[in-house]
C-alpha cells in the first residue's frame, strides 16, 4: 500500500526544515539538532521520577512512570532508540507514558551510555545492569519481580533482543515478554527493504551506515550475537515476544527474520507489520494516528504476558 498520509504530511514538514543529513555530520552536532525539535507533551501519569541505578561502569539515569494503583505492579524496562548514538530519556518520554498507562505497568526508561564515546558492549551492559537492579531491588518502586519485560524500538529493539539473550545466557533474570519495535537485528545493508527503503523514508541506508560505524570498534563485532542477535546459535529458551515493523522501514526485513528465527526455535512470537508505516511511526502518537494501534497492540501483549 502507499505511504500513510500521517507519514507523508511528517516527511514533507522534514523536509520543509532543510534539515542537514545527519550522516555527514559529527554525533555532537546531531545530538544539539536533537535536542532544539522539541517533542509534543505526553499523557499525564500518577507519578514520574529521575533516579540512578548502578552500572558496571558508573550510575545509570533512568525514569521510572507508575500509573494509578493500589497494587505491586509489573515492570517494563525500555530501551530508547537512536542507533546507539542519540536519543535520550526526553526523546521517548511520551512513548514511555502511553505504555505504563496502557499497559498497567510500571516503565523503567534506561538513559545507557551511547556511542561512540561508548563503544560495543557499553550499553548493553548498561541494560542488562539495569534490567538486573528492577529484578533485584524493583519492590523500592513497587515492582513485582516476578512479570518484568524488556521492550525498546529500534537500536533500543536490538538491545532489547541482546539483553534477552544475555538473560538466558546468564542465568537470569526471567523475563515474561520481550517488545521489539522495528528493532536492528543484523549489520546487513542488502536485504530487500534496505534496497527499497534506502532513502527518502526518515532513516535511510546511509544513516544505518552511520550509526553501525560509530556503534562498533571493529566490523568483525558484528558477528556477535550480542550486536548482532539472529547470529546467536540458539534462540530457543527466550521470552515470548512481539516483532512489529513498518512497511517502508530499512530494517522491516531483518526484523521479520528475526520473528521467524524465534518461532523456529519454539518461542511464542507474534510479527506484526504495519503497512504504509515509516521507521520511528511508533513513537509519533501526536503526528501519525496509527501510532497509538501499534502502541495499544504492545500495551495488549504486555497486559497478556504479566497475566
Amino acid at each position: 500500500m502507499p505511504i500513510d498520509p500521517d507519514c507523508l504530511e511528517l516527511l514533507s514538514q522534514l523536509e520543509a526544515l532543510n534539515l542537514p543529513d545527519f550522516s555527514k555530520l559529527e554525533p555532537a552536532v546531531v545530538r544539539k539538532l536533537y535536542e532544539a525539535m522539541e517533542a509534543p507533551p505526553g499523557e499525564p501519569v500518577s507519578h514520574v521520577s529521575d533516579r540512578t541505578l548502578p552500572g558496571p561502569d558508573g550510575e545509570i539515569p533512568v525514569r521510572v512512570y507508575a500509573p494509578e494503583s493500589d497494587a505491586v505492579l509489573p515492570a517494563l524496562v525500555y530501551l530508547h532508540g537512536g542507533g546507539w548514538v542519540l536519543c535520550s530519556l526526553d526523546t521517548h518520554d511520551g512513548v514511555c507514558r502511553s505504555l505504563a498507562n496502557a499497559a498497567r505497568c510500571v516503565v523503567v526508561s534506561v538513559d545507557y551510555r551511547l556511542a561512540p564515546e561508548h563503544k560495543f558492549p557499553a550499553g548493553a551492559e548498561d541494560c542488562y545492569a539495569a534490567l538486573r537492579w528492577v529484578a533485584e531491588k524493583g519492590a523500592e518502586i513497587g515492582v513485582d519481580p516476578a512479570r518484568i519485560a524488556i521492550g525498546g524500538d529500534s537500536a533500543g529493539g536490538n538491545l532489547s533482543a541482546v539483553v534477552a539473550l544475555m538473560a538466558r545466557d546468564r542465568g537470569g533474570p526471567a523475563l515474561r515478554h520481550q517488545l521489539l519495535v522495528y528493532p536492528v537485528i543484523a549489520r546487513d545493508f542488502e536485504t530487500p527493504s534496505y534496497r527499497e527503503n534506502a532513502e527518502g523514508k526518515l532513516l535511510t541506508r546511509e544513516q544505518m551506515v552511520w550509526f553501525w560505524n560509530h556503534y562498533l570498534a571493529e566490523a568483525s563485532q558484528a558477528a556477535h550475537p550480542y550486536v548482532s542477535p539472529i547470529r546467536a546459535e540458539s534462540l530457543a529458551g527466550l521470552p515470548p515476544a512481539l516483532v512489529i515493523t513498518a512497511e517502508f522501514d530499512p530494517l522491516r526485513d531483518e526484523g521479520e527474520a528475526y520473528a521467524e528465527r524465534l518461532r523456529e526455535a519454539g518461542v511464542p512470537t507474534r510479527q506484526s507489520r504495519y503497512d504504509g508505516m515509516i521507521h520511528g511511526f511508533f513513537s509519533m502518537g501526536g503526528a501519525v494516528g496509527r501510532s497509538r494501534v501499534a502502541v495499544d497492540e504492545a500495551a495488549g501483549a504486555l497486559r497478556d504476558a504479566f497475566r
